[in-house]
């Protein structure tokens, strides 16, 4: 198949409760399926879009592995387990533009909500660090009215004070009355409001036990590579990342 076959990208989206999952993917870990997995139980979303974004604006230097290796990596990401295979697609609705501009979400968001039938809720799912940075995104006061915020935290993540984050002329208040938590996954519920007076539900899985970062898989898989004496990188390399994707790594010489 080719990597950037549309006919992947424009698959009908099983279901009526679908969630947008966009990041650089740089590699696709253990920690996004555990975020995803959360959030399909929390919200009962019936699909999970993972999609690679193409060109960031927040990172003019782009990612470090191109965009063919990153989709490659997801699809052997969701495939490896099959307790979260069912629920999870692949989307390119953020591939790379043939005009090489930036990937804005809001526009991305559009699109996808285009596609789902009238009674369909869109959902956007993001990590409290991109959450953090929302207020420099593209129209970011509109992304939460385009598709409601799932926001899920990480261990040690200050989640107090929501409001610091929020896009100007955005206000958050609590609701909750609708929090809800099993053995497993606590989600609190919140409402944003713009100066229109329109309302739209954030939604915060607060307790994920996740503590894993794309950024330093990568610098470990160097160390490992320019100071094999050092060893130890290996195992815990494994423990992060599907199997499928650490030999794709190696096969591919990537992060080296």
């Amino acid at each position: 198949m080719d990597p950037l076959s549309n006919a992947e990208g424009r698959q009908p989206h099983r279901g009526r409760r679908v969630a947008f999952f966009g990041g650089s993917f740089d590699p696709p870990h253990l920690g996004h399926l555990a975020v995803a997995r959360a959030a399909q139980a929390a919200l009962k979303l019936d699909t999970v879009l993972f999609a690679p974004v193409g060109a960031q604006p927040l990172k003019p230097l782009g990612s470090t592995a191109d965009f063919t290796h990153r989709l490659a990596m997801t699809r052997l990401a969701i495939a490896s387990n099959p307790d979260f295979a069912p629920g999870f697609a692949i989307s390119l609705a953020d591939a790379p533009k043939p005009s090489a501009e930036p990937n804005y979400t809001l526009e991305t968001l559009s699109g996808l909500r285009a596609e789902l039938p009238p009674e369909g809720t869109l959902f956007c799912l993001m990590g409290a660090d991109s959450f953090a940075l929302l207020r420099r995104w593209h129209r970011a006061a509109e992304i939460p009215f385009a598709a409601p915020l799932i926001v899920a935290a990480r261990p040690g993540e200050d989640l107090d004070n929501l409001a610091a984050w929020l896009p100007a002329g955005l206000s958050i208040e609590a609701a909750p009355a609708l929090d809800s938590k099993t053995s497993e996954i606590e989600l609190r519920h919140y409402l944003l409001h713009n100066p229109a007076g329109e309302s739209a539900p954030l939604y915060l899985l607060p307790g994920l036990e996740i503590e894993i970062s794309a950024s330093e898989i990568r610098d470990q898989i160097r160390i490992r590579e320019h100071s094999p004496a050092r060893g130890g990188v290996r195992k815990p390399e494994r423990e992060l990342l599907p199997a499928p994707v650490v030999d794709y790594i190696r096969d591919h010489g990537l992060y080296r």
